[in-house]
């Protein structure tokens, strides 16, 4: 069962776009966490253990696929539900991002509100497995 609240990390190196993010999730009872490059993520994700990770696939320092197997073969971070976050909207591309372990993806434009649900979804989908 998760923490209350929940920890979500964004991995986003854009500062606007984390900020957007930031304003989505803030209002709901979830403790945010921060990064910006593809290194961070993983030390970040390790240290703190979030339940939600919101993973860019292009980020400074590393491919948002290439964390995401980081983050799965780690017995500390493979637990996190994994949400990727990018303009590679193709069918093959979220293909991809499943097999690299993502448990949801959004494409780039998205709406705040289409964000937070797929947060709550998610959190509701591990809430429901214990």
């Amino acid at each position: 069962m998760p923490r209350v609240p929940a920890k979500v990390l964004i991995a986003e190196d854009e500062p606007e776009l984390r900020g957007l993010i930031r304003m989505a999730l803030e209002l709901e009872p979830l403790e945010l966490l921060e990064v910006g490059d593809a290194k961070a993520a993983i030390e970040v994700a390790r240290r703190e253990r979030p339940d939600v990770i919101l993973l860019d696939r292009r980020m400074p320092g590393g491919d948002g696929l290439d964390v995401c197997r980081a983050l799965r073969a780690d017995p500390r971070t493979a637990p996190s539900k994994i949400v990727l976050l990018t303009v590679r909207a193709q069918n093959v591309d979220r293909l991809e991002g499943f097999r690299a372990g993502a448990d949801d993806y959004v494409a780039k434009p998205f709406s705040p509100t289409q964000l937070a649900e797929k947060v709550h979804a998610v959190l509701q989908r591990e809430t429901e497995r214990a």
